[in-house]
């Protein structure tokens, strides 16, 4: 690999940023069809366009924090290093031709601009990386002609004290921000990198439309058939309120109480935390619109195999889970059925009605658990043959056939499970309604389009779980949005304390939640 040519940085008045480029070559150039993951991105792109800077994935690299300082000129070697070890940041769209779809192309060489911002100290650097991730994220990215990562660096003195990323989402996914992320730290302190992703996106697209890829999609889709036809056509079928202008609220409630439930539900129950998160979203979805049956599509990472782990590459896509909430409800009858027969047979009850119990939302999770196993291994197939399930599906009901309901868990870990003795459930009840009192809640944006109707993401911050819930107020007005978060922190919670709630309960959870809460 030829050494990168780094262009010296311009003298700077203080205060002033200055811009620069560094010069990239690579190993090879060439051509592909999109991924199956780009083609995904690439559509939401395209319904959520001018407004698709949504998209944009933004990072800021502390690079003052510890080890060696880091020079201007080692930083804007190591962002050269960089894009030359990374396939997708020197890759760009090629627009549709009139036979097919868009594409893309990879160069071999090239220059990258980076802005260069001076700060007089550390509190105002770390201001300046961030008003300088708010400002590059701002924008759309122009794919045919712009690179897909634009960098900016924040110095002190004569060092580096911040690395600023955004990244265009064709080209990376959130796992793929943090592999870059961690890349060019150690670029930056090492010099190195190690080995190189095992594949690079061009392998991978030619891959999946072989005809081996293409027999994975199929068995894809025929899950997705599967569940569209067990699920209502729609989760959110008809407006019920005049939508705000700007269309599009964001909900977010951080709560450490949240969080700690999380954990305690799912070391309970033997599932992950995204999957109780997951389920309770599905549930409360599906009490709210009258549904007994919900459909839930999360994003899946598609990165269990070990040559996709460090790809830097959009590999997300939606996967369906489905889950039948009435056969909860009918397995607990036929368990509480069970034990009165017993009691027959002993001459303890006459088999009817009295005593038995209606199934809880934690009844819900072993079915759960393998639905979102089922989701997640049919979430690789080709888009365009998703859509034309969906017409097919369109002539057949006489409607449109989409959940319009998402759920995006962007944490790339869950934290473990403290190590010992499990507190009493009292005792746990009495910690979680303590850390209640730390729950915050506001609504921190809103847009004019977005290509769904239920939107929700999931981060951390600090020792509370992030929730947010981006909707279309024509479908959850901004009081709904509120009740839906709150109430999910209401039934984990509660479940987490031993007492999870019947799961014809939840719609009237949903409804006091739109109570006196802050």
């Amino acid at each position: 690999m030829a050494e990168p040519a780094v262009a010296e940085p311009v003298a700077t008045l203080a205060g002033e940023a200055i811009s620069t480029e560094v010069s990239f070559r690579g190993e090879r150039s060439g051509t592909a069809p999109l991924t199956w993951g780009q083609r995904a991105i690439w559509h939401a792109i395209r319904r959520t366009a001018p407004n698709d800077h949504y998209f944009n994935i933004g990072r800021v690299l502390p690079l003052a924090d510890r080890g060696r300082p880091a020079t201007v000129a080692a930083t804007l070697d190591a962002l050269a290093r960089l894009v030359e070890r990374h396939e997708a940041l020197r890759t760009r769209l090629v627009p549709a031709a009139a036979d097919g779809g868009p594409s893309q192309w990879l160069a071999d060489t090239g220059s990258l601009p980076v802005t260069i911002a001076p700060a007089t100290g550390l509190p105002e650097a770390a201001a300046e990386a961030e008003t300088l991730l708010d400002r590059l994220s701002a924008t759309r990215f122009d794919y045919p002609a712009e690179w897909p990562l634009r960098a900016a660096l924040v110095t002190v003195g004569d060092r580096v004290t911040h690395a600023v990323l955004v990244l265009c989402h064709l080209a990376a996914d959130g796992h793929a921000a943090e592999v870059l992320v961690r890349d060019l730290r150690l670029l930056v302190r090492r010099g190195s990198a190690g080995r190189p992703p095992a594949t690079t996106p061009l392998d991978l697209a030619r891959g999946q439309h072989a005809e081996a890829g293409r027999r994975r999609g199929a068995a894809a889709l025929a899950h997705w058939e599967a569940g569209f036809r067990a699920a209502p056509p729609t989760m959110f079928p008809e407006p019920c309120a005049e939508p705000r202008s700007p269309r599009f609220w964001t909900g977010r409630i951080v709560s450490p109480a949240l969080a700690r439930a999380v954990a305690a539900v799912a070391a309970a129950h033997r599932v992950s935390g995204s999957t109780v998160l997951l389920t309770a979203s599905a549930a409360l979805v599906a009490a709210g619109e009258g549904h007994r049956t919900a459909a839930v599509m999360p994003i899946v990472g598609n990165r269990a195999a070990e040559a996709l782990r460090d790809l830097v590459s959009t590999l997300s896509q939606d996967g369906l889970f489905v889950l039948d909430l009435a056969a909860a409800e009918r397995n607990t009858e036929d368990r509480d059925g069970d034990r009165d027969g017993d009691r027959d047979r002993d001459g303890d009850g006459d088999g009817a009605e009295e005593g038995t119990e209606a199934a809880r939302f934690t009844d819900l999770l072993p079915a759960a658990h393998r639905a979102a196993l089922r989701a997640y291994r049919a979430a690789v197939y080709d888009p365009v043959e998703w859509d034309a399930l969906g017409e097919r599906l369109r002539t057949e009901y006489g409607r449109e056939v989409h959940p319009y309901c998402c759920f995006n868990d962007m944490r790339l870990v869950e934290r473990p499970v403290p190590e010992g003795p499990r507190p009493t459930a009292r005792v746990l009840a009495e910690e979680l309604t303590a850390a209640r009192r730390r729950t915050a809640f506001g609504f921190p944006a809103t847009q004019d389009r977005v290509a769904c109707r239920y939107c929700l993401h999931i981060t951390e911050e600090g020792d509370a779980l992030a929730v947010s819930l981006t909707a279309d107020t024509a479908y959850l007005p901004p009081e709904a949005i509120r009740a839906h978060l709150y109430a999910m922190e209401e039934l984990i919670v509660t479940s987490a304390a031993g007492s999870p709630p019947p799961i014809p309960d939840l719609r009237a959870l949903l409804e006091s939640a739109e109570g006196d809460r802050p």
